[in-house]
């Protein structure tokens, strides 16, 4: 019987703004160990391709909802854990390759380019001999440093991300490959990996792969991909609420053919940067009042706003009472009869708890909200009726509907995204039928925006404002497009980083 390689899985996840007061913790990442891993993902079950191919190990993964900075403390004992978990794989048996399953935009007190570290740390266990291939989010940050240390290195393709598993499959599959080139005797079993920076540090909200430019820029990769010599190309967006050196776009081709990469790298490059000026927001955009004026004025429903400035899948805090204190102070939804509204969310666990004791169908004055980020608006005092009430949610634990007016205001016990229709049903809401829906993100969600029958993204304060130069980012390297909107010329020559066996000059 073959030789079945066998493949250990570890990496840390989360999405971390460095412009909101907030802190990740430990327990956020919601750590699985072991055979809970391979449950995770389908495609390395047995019974599959991958999973018959091949013996997978899970040491420990852990993905948090995207928010502030990772503390120290956290990040040292989940490392530490990894670290441990993965010395005992290759105490007992002999490890051929490595998953390192990351966004690849987690930032953690006192480091830098800690995915970098994180790997480091796992290859003083694994060695340098271990095949590692990464998967990341494509608004991750690829220093040349983590290029270095991997073998193979790929991101999603699409934006709102629709193509998760299948970017992990790939890199689970374009990982067994180099192992069965390995086993087959091959001399040369590791790729060549062009690499180029390009200084471009755009919000996901311009960048999405629904539009143009973006789209014909993805369309572009599968193409470089099917090139002979080329084994995999990938384009980075990066994430543009943190400043560290290494925040701005990237462009990653690997493959056996050294022209072949660099000749593909270098054109995803240039089209990324000779498009830089296209570039514009998914929606129309506006002030929150803007928003509202539009949103009333439209015979349109649903109409939905994105309060984007405290989105927490982007690393917004989540209990920035901004919008929600804008929109209570609007005449037009006083009264129960005004257009009816869905507002989600701020998080208020007093608030909560205060509602759920008086129960549904009671009217309760509560304060909720700026508990963690206050710098743009204080608590919100309510005075509503208990719409409803769910327990168990993975994220907000406890989901309160007050009703305020005409305003259904979702109130939780921890921050949490509202992304799918199931997250409004569930709490006796029909967002098909409101008038407005408000929700804390981005650019809408699949569902959501099938869903909405014209929208707006609302230009509001918070961890993750759309206006990055309103932020103050001061340690990303410059020039950087648009921040220097003078700075017409970037190196885009394909950088060849050597394998991780040998030195980093």
């Amino acid at each position: 019987m073959a030789h079945r390689p066998v493949i250990a899985i570890a990496g840390l996840a989360c999405e971390t703004s460095t412009f909101t007061p907030s802190r990740t913790l430990a327990p956020a990442f919601q750590p699985e160990r072991g055979v809970e891993i391979i449950t995770r993902y389908p495609f390395i079950q047995r019974g599959t391709s991958l999973g018959d191919a091949a013996e997978w190990r899970g040491a420990l993964t852990g993905h948090a909802l995207p928010g502030g900075i990772v503390t120290r403390d956290a990040f040292e004992s989940l490392s530490a854990e990894i670290v441990t978990r993965l010395t005992e794989i290759v105490a007992s048996t002999k490890l051929d390759g490595f998953w390192f399953d990351i966004h690849g935009a987690m930032c953690v007190e006192g480091l830098d380019d800690v995915e970098y570290e994180l790997l480091r740390r796992c290859r003083k266990v694994i060695g340098p001999d271990v095949l590692v291939s990464a998967s990341m989010d494509l608004h991750g940050n690829v220093s040349r440093e983590l290029v270095h240390q991997t073998d193979l290195i790929t991101c999603y393709r699409t934006a709102p991300h629709i193509d998760v598993s299948e970017t992990k499959e790939r890199a689970c599959r374009n990982l067994l490959q180099l192992l069965q080139r390995r086993a087959g005797g091959e001399k040369i079993v590791r790729p060549l990996k062009a690499w180029i920076p390009v200084p471009i540090l755009l919000p996901g909200e311009q960048t999405s792969t629904r539009d143009e430019p973006a789209t014909r820029i993805y369309a572009a990769v599968p193409e470089v991909e099917a090139s002979e010599g080329v084994l995999d190309a990938a384009i980075w967006v990066g994430y543009a609420w943190a400043d560290e050196p290494r925040n701005r776009a990237a462009v990653v081709v690997t493959g056996w053919d050294e022209e072949a990469v660099a000749r593909g790298a270098e054109r995803l490059a240039r089209l990324f940067w000779d498009s830089r000026k296209e570039f514009r927001f998914v929606a129309p955009t506006g002030s929150f009042q803007e928003c509202l004026d539009a949103a009333l004025a439209s015979a349109k429903h649903p109409y939905f706003i994105s309060d984007s400035g405290d989105n927490p899948t982007a690393g917004g805090s989540g209990d920035v009472t901004w919008g929600l204190t804008q929109l209570l102070a609007r005449p037009e939804f006083r009264l129960e009869s005004g257009p009816k509204v869905i507002y989600a969310s701020v998080p208020g666990p007093e608030a909560v708890g205060k509602a759920v004791a008086a129960g549904v169908g009671t009217t309760v004055t509560v304060t909720a909200g700026a508990e963690v980020d206050a710098i743009h608006a204080g608590p919100i005092t309510m005075t509503g009726r208990v719409h409803a009430i769910k327990h168990g949610d993975r994220h907000a634990e406890v989901e309160v509907v007050l009703q305020v007016g005409s305003v259904f205001a979702v109130l939780t016990k921890l921050r949490k995204p509202y992304h799918y229709e199931s997250d409004f049903t569930e709490l006796g809401l029909a967002p098909r039928s409101a008038a407005i829906v408000i929700v804390k993100i981005g650019y809408l969600e699949p569902e959501l925006y099938a869903m909405a029958a014209d929208w707006m993204l609302g230009l509001t304060p918070g961890g993750v404002d759309q206006d990055l130069q309103r932020l103050g980012h001061k340690r990303i390297q410059r020039p950087m497009w648009p921040f220097d909107r003078e700075c017409n010329e970037a190196d885009l020559t394909a950088k060849l980083i050597p394998t991780s066996n040998d030195p980093l000059s």
